[in-house]
């Protein structure tokens, strides 16, 4: 019954409210007598739960109760909250608001003593306050009371008044102990000690609403109220180990926790003998009435250790009765045994101390500082106006407050005595200097970092946002992730490359920057590097969180503003991308450690001690390469295995484990602490206890020959070879730990993160210029007096040296100048600027021009456009250079340099679903012989809505598997759309406007079998059981791939077009592929191929010039299946006749498996026939079908010049597409008389509507109809060549764009 534990929700839910205005309708005497005889005659069910605690807050004066609710339960029962407190209404402006106390029961619904006691102590307290009772006055007047009776109302529902829960006799879940779900939500709360997945938030909507409330609260306690025994129980909850009992785990407050729970126990009269004798455990004791949690029984996903451990929430968990439903009978002894208990734990959230924290300029409270208790590893954070409240039991205390951008501050011997809290109040200095407002215009002082709170476009205290992006990202998914990222912030980011992998993997870097690719002289640029060692995970996800972070925030957080501004940042997630995708989640094996070559890059740079006789690795070359074409000055390299920092040196000359100095060990001590002291953990210095129980690292970092022994190291080359200053840090013992942990990893280390960044400005900094005309002074040396180790000046004579406070006499020279020393004082506000002044000493001359400041430009999104402007649009995009022109307006930073294996693929899909979430929807269709997913992926506004009205175009490729060019253009297709999709206003209203429908791998199990280069090999072109698949659509089709495509696509006869991509030369096919007298509807199938290979560059040549075939000549590049390779069971084929769709196979190229080099040339050539398929779905007729009423007709069939069928969907809405010329349209239905059309189709740039008004007839005159539609045809002629107004204007309704479902047509 006990347990608790938590982690901040995916997305924060709307808090319910309903503010009540109660007034006073009874007064109470007495206390316990607050409310009639009645109330403890039975237990409130349903809506009485809600009536009772309106009934509690009439109970007091008006103004002291509001109820709400913070969510609804599985079954849509509300979860009410009762708020209790003095004066309501938003917070005093001097924060002077009492500390939030918040008490949950009913969490098992079967345990519901708790339901009821809670609702007699809201009317207690709204009744004592109306009568003056001065011990709950005085309790309502300095506390804010939240009261929670029931957070399982379905379990209580079902479970039974008297079911003491001592059987487990019964069905599952009918004791109510669970929610509507089966989930226990006391095992559902994310857990510091998981083991596995918690539930998905929307299998618990009561754990996700408790979890969003306590992020938008401040709470300091909280009581957790269950039933089974009489105990109070208190955290952790579970422990690593997980045993069953016995494991006494401690938390960092235990002293606090063991206070809360006897003050709660000592009161009980039950509780604090120690002895509940309940049935079955009548031997059980707990000294003082209290326990661990763990130490009494494991609970892993508990809701308190959740409040400990991700909120500033101290909660315990208290057991009322042995009876977890006891007979109503008991409950008044059940209030009286508790009402004491519980009013006492209320009033134990003024212990400790409080106060708040504030700027020392200009007074006002600081939000989210951190307040830090010496020797207790458990800090909390202050309020919104700077205040905080931390418990403490007895004692003496140094606390500490610390916040960005202020000097942190301690005050020492803090005395918390027995009663009322402490007051503490902190005044923090700001660290660097403000912007001043001036009517005409901004001053800036001089400063390290320019703080820019009060500029126009940022906003001062605003909670920065945090990453929400916590995934394991496979190769494919990191590329999009960069690019995406890259796409939307081009103003402060540049995605570039260093070079490849053994494999051929980018080895991507992504800059951020206030001026991407210029280095601006006298701004540091900085790096960090992730996943040198393919298994060591966390730092690669952690650089993805950064780059998110600092995207995110720049502009509206001062502090990511002012780094971004100041910084040149350069973030490397990975180093080892081939050694990643070898690497396995959870598993802690040395696989995928090294790169492709099995070198363990961090032994393959140059070493000062030792020979380095291995080959230098693709990935070390580019690197160091890196590293001497930037300036950096600070950098680290993310590692895993342990949890320390690691600085300079890392091996010695004997090669012994060692503490083997650098010139500056004092720096490198400084900036590692820098980043150990942010990480608690890290700083406690004993990180992994299990693994190495003797290993201690004081205040979390160490020098690494004395851990280790590391010749070939990369921080020691940055060192020794640059002038840039790196360490090592291990941010974990678990190398590659599971994905639900990467939260707590970001949480752990982004404070770390950010003030490592911040260690770039510390020391010294300036220019070296040339006397004679001012200029910098390239490669001239700073050195500093007793620290042999000189850094050299950039391209503009500019120059940065990490230094700790002190003084020091420091040298300029250059060769062919006179060298200049000067005497320096470093302080610890940031570097100091000393700029040197060389007069040549003989014609030396240094003429390198300055760079200018590039400019970069941001499109503004394009608003939901007109059906006029849409119509616009296609005729634009069909003009002649229409597309062109989109291309040029488009970002196009794609990465076609390899093949995507069906990992890859699978991988590539999965992020973009993640990074372009309102965009896409990613189905597996089926799956293949081998048990591979066939996935789709759908790309609209509203992915996975029907919208009828919109056109539907599927594209399919990979049908052979020893062709998959299709697959790398389709991947291509669906990333440019995303990346374009609000950036380019023609692709915004294409997506809007269409549902693209992508399956990019019909035969996965064949491409797992073809081999790169192979471009005549059938190997792979057929499934696993051997059957070419496009002999299979038949209705009896007898493969998987198949089957998934036919019932999941094809028949649900709802696409306007589809284009399949194959090789092995180079034209278009249409239907059909089996030999057949007529074509029905050939001119619009012919002209739909004809428009692909007109836009390819030299498709429509006809002449593919493929070997063995040099002599080819297609016509236009274009020809009917049957007379390029007859077959039967072709896809088109099937698609034509029974999806009622015009399909086209496109052929990209003569090799079926060219190599990966020629991927950009084949998406050059195809990408704008592909996007021409886009523009031309919108085309053709469509339109609906209505009777006399106006009721739309649904599944009425539109027959196309004699023989093309169509079938209305929901709305009555049709389209099809057609070629120019005069057509024919007949519809049909049930029990309607039968309407007839014929159109003139010219240029087929703008669709045409029609409404068949359809009068009702007898069922038999239908049928009689449908054999004789001659005799009964009310024949209409309309010739038009782009008016909508015709003969019969009259006749049709006007119908407008509705947000409706559709599968078929599109909104015009």
């Amino acid at each position: 019954t006990s347990g608790s534990r938590c982690m901040e929700p995916a997305s924060p839910s709307a808090c319910v409210s309903a503010s009540l205005s109660l007034s006073a309708t009874t007064t109470t005497t007495s206390a316990g007598a607050e409310a009639d005889e009645g109330q403890f005659s039975r237990y409130y069910h349903e809506e009485e739960l809600g009536s009772a605690l309106r009934e509690a807050a009439a109970a007091g004066p008006p103004g002291l109760a509001r109820l709400f609710s913070i969510g609804s339960s599985v079954e849509g029962r509300p979860l009410w909250v009762l708020r209790l407190t003095a004066g309501l209404g938003p917070p005093p402006p001097d924060g002077n608001a009492g500390p939030d106390v918040k008490l949950v029961g009913n969490m098992h619904g079967d345990e519901t003593v708790s339901r009821q006691v809670l609702i007699y102590l809201a009317r207690e307290l709204a009744a004592g306050y109306r009568r003056g009772d001065p011990r709950l006055v005085r309790l309502l007047n300095t506390t804010d009371v939240y009261v929670l009776p029931s957070l399982n109302p379905d379990g209580f529902e079902r479970a039974r008044e008297g079911d003491c829960g001592l059987s487990d006799s019964g069905p599952p879940g009918a004791s109510g102990r669970d929610n509507s779900r089966g989930r226990d939500l006391n095992r559902s709360f994310p857990d510091q000690f998981s083991t596995g997945e918690p539930p998905a938030l929307d299998e618990v909507p009561e754990v996700r609403a408790l979890m969003d409330w306590i992020r938008r609260n401040k709470f300091v306690l909280s009581g957790n109220l269950h039933g089974g025994s009489v105990v109070a129980s208190y955290p952790f909850d579970d422990s690593p180990e997980h045993k069953a009992t016995g494991i006494y785990s401690k938390t960092s407050d235990d002293e606090v926790f063991k206070y809360l729970a006897k003050a709660y126990a000592s009161n009980h009269p039950i509780m604090k003998t120690g002895a509940p004798h309940c049935p079955g455990d009548e031997d059980e004791t707990f000294k003082d009435g209290i326990t661990n949690g763990a130490h009494w029984y494991d609970v892993e996903g508990g809701m308190q250790d959740y409040n400990y451990v991700w909120a500033n929430c101290f909660e315990i968990t208290l057991e009322l009765s042995c009876c977890k439903y006891p007979p109503a009978s008991q409950l008044r002894q059940e209030w009286e045994n508790n009402r004491e208990s519980l009013i006492t734990l209320i009033e134990k959230v003024h212990i400790g101390v409080k106060g708040f924290v504030k700027d020392s300029v200009t007074g006002s409270g600081l939000e989210n500082a951190t307040i830090s208790v010496a020797g207790i590893n458990h800090n909390i954070t202050t309020g919104r106006f700077g205040d905080f409240h931390r418990l403490l039991v007895p004692g003496t205390y140094n606390i500490t407050a610390v916040l960005t951008g202020y000097m942190p501050l301690t005050i020492n011997n803090i005395i918390v005595k027995e009663g009322p809290a402490t007051k503490v109040n902190f005044s923090l200095r700001p660290t660097v200097a403000s912007v001043i407002p001036d009517t005409t215009e901004m001053v800036v002082t001089a400063s390290t970092v320019a703080l820019l709170s009060n500029l126009p476009g940022t906003q001062p205290f605003q909670q920065p946002i945090q990453p929400k992006d916590f995934h394991h990202h496979h190769f494919p998914d990191m590329e999009i992730f960069l690019r995406r990222f890259a796409n939307e912030y081009p103003n402060i980011t540049r995605l570039y490359s260093l070079g490849k992998s053994v494999e051929s993997r980018e080895l991507y870097v992504m800059e951020i920057s206030d001026n991407p690719g210029v280095h601006e002289p006298g701004e540091p640029e900085f790096k960090y590097i992730g996943n040198m060692h393919g298994n060591e995970v966390v730092g690669r996800e952690l650089l993805l969180n950064l780059i998110e972070y600092l995207c995110k925030n720049f502009g509206t957080d001062p502090e990511v503003t002012d780094l971004v501004r100041s910084t040149r940042i350069h973030l490397m997630p990975s180093m080892n991308p081939d050694g990643y995708e070898k690497a396995q989640e959870g598993k802690e094996y040395v696989i995928g450690r090294n790169n492709s070559n099995n070198f363990d890059l961090n032994r393959n740079f140059p070493d000062q001690f030792f020979q380095i006789t291995d080959p230098t690795q693709p990935e070390t070359i580019a690197v160091m390469s890196w590293m001497k074409s930037y300036p950096f000055v600070l950098s680290a390299n993310l590692h895993g295995g342990s949890l320390v920092v690691n600085y300079p040196f890392d091996d010695d000359e004997q090669g012994l484990a060692t503490y083997s100095k650098s010139p500056d060990d004092a720096v490198f001590q400084q900036i590692a602490l820098s980043y150990s002291k942010e990480n608690s953990q890290m700083f406690q210095g004993r990180p992994c206890k299990n693994m190495y129980p003797n290993e201690y690292f004081p205040h979390g970092i160490t020098n690494g020959a004395s851990w280790y022994n590391v010749p070939g190291g990369m921080q020691d080359w940055n060192y020794l070879q640059t002038n840039c200053f790196e360490v090592t840090i291990e941010l974990g013992c678990v190398k590659y730990p599971f994905e639900k942990d990467l939260p707590k990893f970001w949480e752990q280390n982004r404070r770390s993160l950010i003030q490592f960044m911040k260690q770039v400005h510390q020391g010294v900094k300036g220019f070296v210029l040339d006397a004679t005309d001012g200029r910098g002074i390239l490669n001239a040396t700073i050195s500093v007096a007793e620290i042999n180790h000189p850094v050299t000046t950039y391209k503009t004579g500019d120059y940065w040296r990490l230094l700790v406070p002190g003084t020091y006499k420091i040298t300029a020279s250059a060769r062919g100048y006179n060298p200049v020393t000067k005497n320096v004082t470093v302080k610890s506000e940031g570097a100091i600027q000393v700029n040197f002044t060389l007069v040549r000493s003989s014609a030396d001359s240094n003429n390198e021009s300055k760079k200018g400041k590039g400019d970069s430009t941001n499109t503004d999104d394009v608003s939901d456009p007109t059906t006029k402007e849409f119509e616009t649009l296609i005729k634009d995009l069909s003009a002649e250079n229409g597309l062109e022109g989109l291309m040029l307006r488009s970002s196009s930073i794609l990465a076609l340099y390899r093949y995507h294996s069906y990992k890859d693929l699978s991988e590539f899909l999965r992020g973009l679903v993640m990074n372009y979430p309102h965009i896409t929807n990613l189905t597996n269709l089926g799956q293949s012989s081998e048990y591979r997913h066939i996935w789709s992926l759908e790309i609209s506004n509203k992915p996975n809505i029907s919208e009828p009205e919109e056109p539907k175009i599927r594209f399919v490729a990979g049908i052979h598997g020893n062709a998959p060019v299709g697959t790398e253009l389709l991947l291509a297709l669906a990333e440019f759309l995303c990346l374009n999709y609000k950036k380019n206003p023609a692709v915004t209203q294409l997506v809007d406007r269409t549902r693209i429908v992508i399956v990019p791998s019909l035969n996965p199990d064949g491409r797992e079998r073809a081999q790169e280069k192979d471009c005549t090999s059938k190997r792979g072109q057929t499934n696993a059981h051997g059957k070419d698949l496009d002999t299979d659509f038949t209705n009896n089709a007898s493969q998987p791939e198949t089957k998934a495509i036919i019932e999941n696509l094809i028949q649900k006869q709802d696409f306007s077009l589809s284009v399949a991509l194959d090789g092995g030369s180079v034209l278009v096919t249409y239907p059909y592929d089996k030999p057949v007298q007529t074509v029905e509807n050939k001119e619009t199938l012919k002209h739909l191929a004809s428009l692909y290979a007109n836009n390819h560059p030299s498709m429509h040549m006809g002449q593919p010039s493929c070997p063995n075939k040099s002599d080819e000549n297609i016509p236009g590049g274009v020809m009917r299946g049957a007379e390029w390779h007859s077959h039967l069971g072709s896809m088109k084929d099937y698609s034509v006749t029974y999806g009622h769709c015009p399909e086209i196979t496109v052929y990209t190229s003569c090799c079926y498996f060219p190599s990966a080099a020629q991927l950009p040339s084949l998406w050059a050539e195809n990408k704008k026939s592909l996007l021409s398929m886009l523009v031309e779905v919108h085309k053709g007729v469509h339109g609906f079908v209505k009777d006399k009423t106006g009721k739309p007709i649904s599944k009425a069939v539109i027959v196309l010049n004699e023989g093309i069928k169509v079938h209305t969907k929901e709305g009555g809405y049709f389209h099809v597409l057609l070629a120019p010329g005069v057509h024919n349209i007949n519809a049909i239905a049930d029990g309607y008389q039968q309407q007839h059309s014929q159109v003139r189709n010219s240029d087929l740039v703008v669709p045409y509507e029609f409404s068949f008004l359809i009068s009702n007839r007898h069922k038999d005159g239908f049928h009689r109809l449908r054999q004789h539609h001659d005799e009964y045809e009310d024949e209409i002629r309309m010739m038009s060549t782009g008016s909508k107004k015709s003969l019969l204007s009259h006749e049709f309704q006007d119908e407008t764009d509705t947000e409706e479902e559709t599968l078929y047509s599109s909104k015009h």
